[in-house]
């Protein structure tokens, strides 16, 4: 399981490059990219080598991978990335009912034949939004994983706490889909308003180390993925995640 880092969090300490370099220097073994990074990919993938990291995971928005998804496997190429998540729906994007989902789910199943034929791996990302019930009781997440069979997940952890969800449930059903987590932690209720309610990972009210057991024995985890939506300082937060990352790994 490598420690990577979703590079969203860093959007307003760039360059991201010097980012990298900073991951580097803190150990990461990856960095994860988005949509952001993607005009400034040959600065990226110099800035990996040099720091000896990795970027094998990918947020790429479905929209570009339905309408040009040769441009999606030449980013990937460009930093040697094979696992490619769509990350997120905007809410006026989203069903509003079962078989909504289901032909959401027919679009993912579509992606990931599209993915598919170019070499590379593709998975949903949640967020909390998933774990919400439909009026007939289901969730857009179980909707999903059930009615796309062949799709990975990206389990963003903490994401699955804040909508309802109790994470230990969904490894024990779903672990072997998931390939790639969001290592990230939430504060307890009231503190941390400045930073959205997100704390660094271990510092927060998140049971990481039974998350990470759960992971270890019922998932196909390789990359774990540090993140903070809002994070006040980063480079507190990308060195309290490496921190954490060493304690909790023995």
């Amino acid at each position: 399981m490598k420690l990577s880092l979703q590079l969203y969090s860093a959007r307003f300490a760039t360059p991201y490059a010097d980012v990298i370099r900073r991951l580097g220097a803190l150990g990461y073994d990856a960095a994860e990219g988005y949509g952001g990074v993607f005009d400034d990919l040959p600065a990226i993938a110099e800035a990996l080598s040099a720091a000896g990291m990795t970027m094998p995971s990918l947020h790429v928005s479905l929209d570009l991978i339905e309408e040009n998804p040769e441009r999606v496997a030449q980013i990937a190429g460009q930093v040697g990335a094979t696992m490619i998540f769509a990350p997120h729906i905007g809410p006026d994007q989203r069903p509003a009912d079962a078989a909504g989902w289901q032909a959401f789910a027919a679009r993912l199943a579509a992606a990931h034949g599209a993915m598919a034929q170019r070499g590379l791996t593709f998975g949903w990302h949640n967020h909390d939004f998933e774990f919400h019930a439909l009026p007939d009781g289901r969730t857009p997440m179980k909707i999903i994983l059930d009615e796309a069979p062949m799709i990975d997940w990206e389990a963003d952890i903490a994401w699955i706490v804040r909508g309802g969800g109790d994470p230990l449930d969904w490894i024990a059903q779903y672990g072997p889909r998931i390939t790639a987590a969001h290592f990230k932690d939430i504060a307890p209720a009231g503190e941390k308003t400045d930073e959205d309610g997100w704390a660094d990972p271990g510092t927060g009210t998140m049971d990481w180390p039974a998350i990470l057991d759960a992971l270890r024995a019922q998932a196909r985890v390789e990359v774990l993925v540090a993140e903070h939506d809002k994070p006040s300082d980063f480079d507190r937060f990308a060195t309290q995640a490496a921190k954490a990352w060493q304690t909790l790994k023995g």
